[in-house]
């Protein structure tokens, strides 16, 4: 069903690679404090370029090619969803340092654990993907599915949790939104996997 592993499969694996060193990194730094959030959300914002170069190589094949390992729109599907995960990371750590937050708290912390690990079956499905794997894709799609959940019910126990400790509604208000970018970008990695179950549909 496939030619040989060409410039969009290479270039699929090195975005999830770049995902799952970015998510990595977040989750490593939020899971103690963050005594410098100005260099933390730079970082995150050179991440995100990596991946920008990536959809752009992607593209710019798309244009010149007329045979691609899968579907076009597959292709240009898959790399959105995929530069979507890296934007929601970077929005995040840009709400740190906006908002000066150089504290982590339990549910970031778990955010970045969920997070790291929807990274880590993304980059497997990816894999499994270009190595033309389709059906040993679906078990780790589902993991992001679950994980997504994961990520609802830790949005709901932390605004609760604000609503009911934090007294400074400023605090309160900057602490709320981080939780919905976090949120935002589990939503982000369970597209991935909705993406992935198509192209699984399409061609086995």
């Amino acid at each position: 069903m496939f030619r040989k592993k060409d410039i969009f499969f290479k270039t699929l694996e090195e975005m999830a690679d770049i995902i799952y060193e970015t998510v990595d990194r977040f989750a490593n730094a939020v899971n103690g404090d963050l005594p410098d959030v100005s260099a933390f959300a730079k970082e995150m914002k050179e991440y995100e370029h990596k991946g920008d170069r990536c959809t752009h190589i992607i593209l710019t094949e798309l244009n010149k090619t007329f045979i691609t390992p899968i579907e076009r729109e597959d292709i240009m599907e898959l790399i959105k969803k995929l530069d979507d995960v890296l934007d929601g990371i970077e929005a995040c750590a840009s709400r740190f340092e906006m908002y000066q937050i150089s504290k982590s708290d339990p549910f970031i912390r778990k955010f970045g654990t969920c997070l790291r690990r929807s990274a880590h079956e993304i980059k497997t499905a990816i894999f499994l993907l270009t190595q033309k794997k389709l059906l040993a894709i679906q078990p780790h799609c589902v993991t992001i599915n679950e994980l997504e959940n994961e990520g609802d019910e830790l949005m709901r126990q932390g605004i609760k949790h604000l609503f009911q400790n934090i007294k400074d509604p400023i605090e309160l208000i900057k602490h709320k939104e981080i939780y919905e970018r976090l949120e935002q970008t589990t939503d982000s990695c369970e597209d991935v996997a909705n993406t992935l179950q198509s192209i699984i549909m399409r061609n086995s």
